[in-house]
């Protein structure tokens, strides 16, 4: 396996660990980007553009090059979060606001006092739909807030919590569009990655398509490599998965039948969960700026929207992950589900391997984008063998 890119004098063991997933752990095509302290010390790619082959043709896959970029799913879900906190820094957005203050729609169904920071926080109570809604309706940016505005809450709002797969970005997406008059998609095109010139889109434009591999799932690893949400989990985790009423099959299964990612006409859709498109290296460089300036580049995150974003929550029992998980406003945080760089780390992967998080303590921004899609919602033992070794070198 040819291995393209750098990595600074002390990361070496990234790159190690970068070649063990190609050959250790089934990996086809991927790249690694890690910041420290805003400057850039690892940059690696390797393997072919498509997971699986183009059903419309015979052409062998193309390789993975410096621009590629991938669909990363719910790791989209960090950039969508930092709309709303940058809209808050911006004196737009008031967490402790009840959402319906800028949605009057949403007030119904016993969400009255639902409050902006339960949103992030995956408080609301709103994983899942009474009804699922057709892949159309899915990306019509009118339905999905439609029937979350009409949906009763799972539990009372802000007593518990539970991961909400792909509601998530529709109850953020109106709060934004509502405020803003922007979609999701627009403002952090406008707001984040043009300034910060990332390589970064809730909407694929049609003149970047071209960059997009195809992806796919790939073999789990042995039993060994699992972690957080395991490879083989639990029974209790199991069942909810297998169960057709659990709130767990519902919440990930809010979309019937579910979309087909490689699809064109859903890339260039917005969905602000997890149809995000990035590069290892907007990931990284995204979460780096959360921390400071980039090459000399704006500071995302002022001190005091950094702290809310790192600051703990949610803790315990997921109601549909159905494990311990921890979360920020809008950031998955370390813990044993989602094991990160260290205590104060926070980001979000994307169901089947893709992750980017921030380390405040190291200075590190951290971004692996893959197309091998595996089964694990969190941890996936590749990008936790690139962690290692980032902590290794440290």
């Amino acid at each position: 396996m040819e291995i393209h890119g750098t990595v600074a004098d002390g990361f070496e063991p990234v790159r190690d660990a970068f070649v063990r997933n190609f050959e250790q752990r089934g990996e086809r095509g991927a790249a690694v980007t890690v910041y420290r302290d805003g400057r850039q010390v690892v940059d690696l790619w390797a393997g072919s553009r498509d997971a699986d082959p183009d059903p419309g043709t015979t052409s062998p896959a193309p390789p993975w090059t410096a621009d590629t970029a991938q669909i990363v799913r719910s790791a989209t879900k960090g950039v969508t979060a930092a709309v709303v906190l940058l809209l808050h820094q911006r004196g737009r957005i008031d967490l402790d606001a009840p959402v319906g203050t800028y949605w009057p729609e949403f007030k119904a169904a016993g969400k009255e006092r639902v409050l902006v920071r339960q949103l992030l926080a995956h408080r609301a109570g709103l994983p899942a739909l009474d009804r699922p809604l057709t892949p159309a309706e899915a990306v019509d940016q009118v339905s999905g807030p439609a029937a979350l505005a009409a949906q009763r809450p799972a539990w009372e709002p802000g007593t518990d919590h539970g991961y909400h797969p792909q509601t998530y970005g529709w109850l953020l997406g109106e709060l934004v569009a509502r405020v803003t008059g922007r979609t999701v998609g627009r403002w952090a095109a406008e707001e984040i990655a043009r300034p910060l010139g990332l390589d970064f889109w809730i909407g694929l434009p049609a003149a970047e398509a071209h960059r997009v591999g195809r992806i796919g799932p790939v073999a789990e690893p042995p039993a060994a490599e699992g972690g957080g949400l395991a490879l083989r989990p639990k029974r209790s985790v199991a069942d909810a998965y297998r169960d057709p009423d659990s709130l767990t099959r519902r919440a990930f299964g809010v979309i019937a039948p579910l979309p087909d990612e490689n699809d064109p006409a859903y890339r260039a859709a917005e969905m602000p969960a997890s149809g995000g498109i990035a590069t290892a290296r907007a990931l990284a460089r995204f979460y780096a700026a959360t921390l400071g300036p980039v090459d000399g580049g704006p500071r995302l995150f002022a001190p005091a929207t950094l702290t809310l974003a790192r600051t703990e929550e949610a803790k315990g029992p997921d109601r549909v992950l159905v494990v311990p998980t921890r979360f920020g406003l809008g950031y998955m945080l370390h813990g044993p589900a989602s094991p990160l760089l260290g205590p104060g780390s926070f980001g979000h992967p994307g169901r089947g391997g893709s992750l980017g998080f921030a380390d405040p303590d190291s200075g590190i921004g951290f971004g692996y984008v893959t197309n091998g899609l595996r089964k694990g919602v969190t941890a996936d033992p590749r990008a936790q063998a690139l962690i290692r070794a980032v902590r290794s070198a440290l």
